[in-house]
């Protein structure tokens, strides 16, 4: 479990105490498990799911849910779920994407990175398919109502090149937030 804590995403690991502590924190196409790891360790309730759960079958406990799902069949498997937060690292799967932002609870956040255009460059995922257009998760946010905490569509050199996209927003207000004051 510690390799997995280490091995997550900086992104995720940033925004991860801004995740609502009540209700359940939904970790989709969770691969390898590592930010159920890191969630769970933090004291959060997760629904992690995938189309494979056979790597992540030994993070099962109390606070960890494991669910087999196709994510990308013809009909979406979360309809009329509710979430404190949504996590998705390194998956891209345009249909069901609009339905992220509607499954938060008030109050909960959204955390997603993932591939964008020009990762060709670097290697795959080269198909536009599973890569994002520029400002394609400001416009979701902006479209959803959600608040934007932060945002990047930047280059990476590290765990190898990438351009990647990712972007941390909130549904109404986050909870326990110190409002910024500017000084005249």
């Amino acid at each position: 479990m510690h390799d997995a804590i280490v091995n997550a995403s900086p992104w995720v690991k940033r925004f991860a105490a801004a995740l609502p502590k009540e209700g359940v924190v939904l970790d989709l196409a969770c691969g390898s498990g590592r930010h159920t790891a890191l969630l769970a360790s933090l004291g959060h309730h997760i629904l992690a799911v995938d189309q494979d759960i056979s790597v992540i079958e030994l993070l099962k406990s109390d606070a960890v849910h494991i669910q087999k799902f196709d994510l990308e069949g013809s009909d979406w498997p979360l309809q009329d779920q509710q979430f404190s937060g949504i996590v998705v690292t390194n998956y891209l799967y345009r249909p069901f994407l609009e339905e992220l932002p509607k499954m938060l609870s008030e109050g909960g956040v959204f955390i997603y990175e993932t591939f964008a255009q020009g990762n060709a460059t670097f290697g795959k995922p080269s198909n536009p398919n599973f890569l994002l257009n520029p400002g394609e998760l400001l416009a979701l946010a902006q479209r959803s109502g959600l608040k934007v905490i932060a945002y990047e569509d930047i280059y990476l050199d590290q765990p190898k090149p990438a351009m990647v996209q990712r972007i941390c927003a909130v549904k109404g207000h986050l909870k326990g937030c110190i409002p910024l004051q500017f000084a005249d």
